[in-house]
Order: structure tokens, then C-alpha cells, then sequence
């Protein structure tokens, strides 16, 4: 059954849809079953995994999310191979601007906060692992993915105001895991985009321990600053595909390797 882990950040630029993409692909390559779900209206993580571009994805989250909205009785889905794509290994459910329009009907939806859940649910058995790639806010979406998944994984960028607004997602997941999933976790925080050997990087590391004080793990793994990563989004692939050799695709397949031990 599949431990569903929800990659979040409410501040944008702190490399959420980079690590999902790449940690799904690392946990691939360990043999693990993946579902990658792009949550997020940008729709950032379908370029990276649709590689025939986002116009071949014929059938979306908003899509499936609009026809849990709509349905009065049993809710009947499509057919799995009807929205779940493969990349390289890696199955995924695609997303695109559509999405954003499904915010106002979950707010006037009664239990609209368990919408995703009911399409996430059913495939628990298919996979090893779920990772839902979320939007920079505390929305109405963001509740959906927090309300289905079993931990979040929160990504941060150790620079100025980086940890701005952490503590507003954390006291967001709490009342999640008091009011609508009691079994919601936090697994863990992974450092991105990091400049090992900058003031900044030190001083906001150190700031970060002391407000964690060991009550939230801070992954092994962090993640470098490098071009690398970017060319391998430009080349329309995972940083191992790209690199294999690069700190930021060795840093990576660490992060799947303590994911993986942490079952």
C-alpha cells in the first residue's frame, strides 16, 4: 500500500516541483511503484513528465476532481488508463490551469476538503509511493492534498525570508491532522538550492535548527545550488538522466534512500 507523501511550501521558488519530480524519479530507479500527482495549476511537474508536452494530456486532476464535484450518486471514475500517464517508469496524473477554477467550487462544496482523497485513495494499492506536487498558498487545494496523504514533506530554500510563513503551513498541518486526517505527519524538511559554503546558507541553517529543535526532522540530504538542475529541466529530464555524476543527482538519490528507510 502506498505511503502518499505531500511535497509543500506555501512561498514559491523553493524547488517543490524539482524535488518531486526528481525524487520520483529516484525512487523509480530503486524499484519502488510511483505516482507523481501535479496539484498544481502552473501545472510545472506535467511539462517535466509529459514528454510529449502538455497538449497530448487529455484528461486532468481538475478534470477529476470536477467530476467527484459533480457526481450525486456513486461516484464512478474513468478508467485508470484514461489519466494516468508514464514517464520513463513513473506514472503520473497531469495538470494544468484548469485547476485554478476548481478552487471556488470546493469552497461552496460540503466536504470539499475530501475531494481529492476519493480519486487518490483507490490507487493506494498500485503504488509504493504517491507524491502530490502542491501550489505556493493555504488554499482550499493545498487542504485537499494535506487531508489524503500520510506526511508532507516540506521544501526549503536557506535564504533571506526562507522561513517565512513555515510556521503558518506547520500550524496549517496540525489543524489538518486535527480536524479532517488524524494520521497526517510531517516527515521531514529537505534543504534546496543550497550554497554550502555562504554565510547566508550557515546562518539560516543554524536559525533553522534552533526553531525545529529536533521536534521536525531535517533530511541528510540537501540539495546544491546547481546550473545542472535547471539544464535537466530545459532538456526535459531528471538530473540523473542528465548528470548522473552531479551533487545535486547524487543529493537526491540520498533523499530516496532515506525516504525508503524511514518505512
Amino acid at each position: 500500500m502506498a505511503e502518499i507523501i505531500v511535497v509543500a511550501n506555501q512561498k514559491g521558488g523553493v524547488a517543490k516541483t524539482t524535488t518531486t519530480f526528481n525524487l520520483a524519479s529516484s525512487l523509480k530507479a530503486m524499484g519502488k511503484r510511483v505516482l507523481a500527482v501535479d496539484f498544481d495549476h502552473q501545472g510545472n511537474l506535467t511539462s517535466c513528465l509529459a514528454k510529449e508536452g502538455k497538449q497530448a494530456i487529455d484528461m486532468t486532476i481538475a478534470d477529476l476532481m470536477n467530476i467527484c464535484i459533480e457526481s450525486e450518486d456513486e461516484l464512478i471514475l474513468p478508467e485508470k488508463s484514461e489519466y494516468i500517464y508514464d514517464c520513463d517508469g513513473v506514472d503520473f496524473i497531469g495538470s494544468n490551469r484548469a485547476l485554478s477554477t476548481i478552487e471556488a467550487k470546493l469552497l461552496a462544496e460540503a466536504g470539499g476538503e475530501r475531494t481529492l482523497a476519493e480519486i487518490i485513495e483507490p490507487l493506494r494499492d498500485d503504488y509504493d509511493y504517491i507524491l502530490i506536487d502542491t501550489n505556493p498558498s493555504l488554499g482550499i487545494l493545498t487542504i485537499n492534498a494535506l487531508a489524503v496523504a500520510d506526511d508532507v514533506m516540506i521544501t526549503v530554500s536557506p535564504q533571506y525570508f526562507s522561513l517565512e510563513g513555515l510556521d503558518d503551513l506547520i500550524k496549517s498541518i496540525v489543524k489538518v491532522r486535527k480536524r479532517i486526517n488524524p494520521k497526517l505527519g510531517i516527515f521531514g524538511i529537505c534543504l534546496t538550492m543550497c550554497h554550502f559554503r555562504t554565510k547566508l546558507y550557515r546562518r539560516v541553517y543554524q536559525d533553522l535548527m534552533e526553531y525545529t529543535a529536533d521536534r521536525i526532522k531535517i533530511f541528510d540530504a540537501k540539495i546544491p545550488y546547481t546550473i545542472k538542475v535547471g539544464e535537466s529541466l530545459y532538456a526535459g529530464e531528471n538530473v540523473a538522466e542528465y548528470s548522473a555524476t552531479s551533487p545535486a543527482s547524487i543529493a537526491y538519490q540520498s533523499l530516496a534512500k532515506e525516504v525508503v528507510s524511514c518505512e
